[in-house]
């Protein structure tokens, strides 16, 4: 409503228009309770004016006695004098309005999603498999963040940056979504190699917490980066490590086989790697084993790594008393004109 107000000639109707007085916020609304006292002032005025006119005994016949449409003319200068005195209590509420802006910011954190897309994340103990659950609730983490630049590195037999640290969310979406197995050809699963390309992105940045949450379901099996080596290289730039370790143990669905049946193999998770990478990195080794437990995780970890929401606000106040008070003056100026003028004599005979 502050733009069309602002953009309104004073002399407008528009400003005595009923939405638009709502709209209002009021600096001094206990002056706004004075116009109800504005009915009691005509009534005593008019009492007054009765009991002071001159009344002289004249017999006039019922056929003598006709209104002058005329007379009516003679409430005028009392309505001005009545709108002069209400737009006066009006300026004096001090009618205004307000656009408050909120400026939010945050120091930042900067996130390392190392994400595992070996053959044995094709495993069915997660609907549907574990990279595509791993995929969405990574997508809900990121959505959760404010402000914080985060990047995606994947990793089997080999690992590659897949986006660098960055807050265009919807960017990274598209990235999130995007993986798939066929990414790297190598087979395998070089942890220590993904640490260190996680590490790299990092390493250079100005953040005061640096995080790299590391997803997988195996144990070392490739690359030449050895992860406890890798891990070290991490924590000397002071980059904590979370480590979640996804999967069940036993014998879980993977696949179908030639006549669409369900195929079964056995899994096993040696932890003690990422037991050991959690430690060093000062984070925490979390074992999840369905899909739930996995956004369970995702979050603990959302809140342990929240950064603190700062925010400024901003008032622009716009004050509109002054066009309530040209009426008022406008009003006045004509009252006194009826009052110091022939038109006097003519309104009230």
């Amino acid at each position: 409503m502050e733009t069309g107000s602002s953009s309104l000639s004073w002399f407008s109707t528009r400003w005595f228009n009923i939405e638009l007085l709502r709209s209002f916020e009021w600096q001094n609304p206990q002056w706004l309770y004075a116009l109800a006292i504005i009915p009691l002032f005509l009534l005593v005025r008019w009492y007054t004016i009765v009991r002071a006119r001159q009344k002289l005994p004249v017999a006039l016949t019922k056929r003598d006695i006709r209104n002058d449409p005329i007379s009516l003319f003679r409430h005028v200068p009392p309505l001005f004098l009545t709108l002069t005195l209400a737009l006066l209590i009006i300026s004096l509420a001090r009618p205004q309005t307000t656009n408050e802006q909120v400026e939010q910011w945050s120091e930042g954190i900067d996130i390392m999603l190392v994400i595992d897309i070996s053959e044995s994340m094709q495993i069915q103990d997660f609907k549907p498999n574990r990279l595509e659950s791993a995929k969405e609730v990574a997508r809900d983490f990121v959505s959760g963040r404010f402000q914080d630049r985060i990047g995606l590195v994947v990793f089997s037999g080999d690992a590659y940056s897949r986006s660098p640290l960055t807050t265009d969310y919807e960017l990274l979406y598209t990235y999130i979504d995007d993986i798939n197995f066929d990414l790297i050809e190598n087979r395998g699963t070089a942890i220590g190699s993904a640490l260190a390309v996680g590490t790299n992105r990092l390493r250079e940045s100005d953040s005061q917490s640096k995080v790299m949450i590391l997803l997988s379901d195996g144990d070392n099996t490739a690359g030449n980066i050895d992860p406890i080596t890798a891990a070290k290289l991490a924590s000397a730039y002071d980059i904590k490590i979370y480590t979640i370790a996804i999967g069940k143990e036993g014998r879980v669905p993977f696949g179908t086989d030639f006549f669409g049946r369900t195929r079964y193999v056995e899994n096993t998770l040696d932890e003690t790697n990422l037991r050991e990478i959690a430690k060093i990195g000062n984070g925490k080794f979390y074992r999840v084993s369905d899909k739930r437990a996995l956004e369970a995780v995702f979050q603990q970890i959302d809140q342990l790594e929240k950064a603190e929401i700062k925010e400024t606000r901003y008032k622009d106040t716009t004050d509109y008393y002054y066009i309530y008070l040209r009426w008022a003056i406008t009003f006045f100026l004509i009252w006194l004109m009826f009052k110091s003028t022939f038109l006097t004599n003519i309104l009230t005979d």
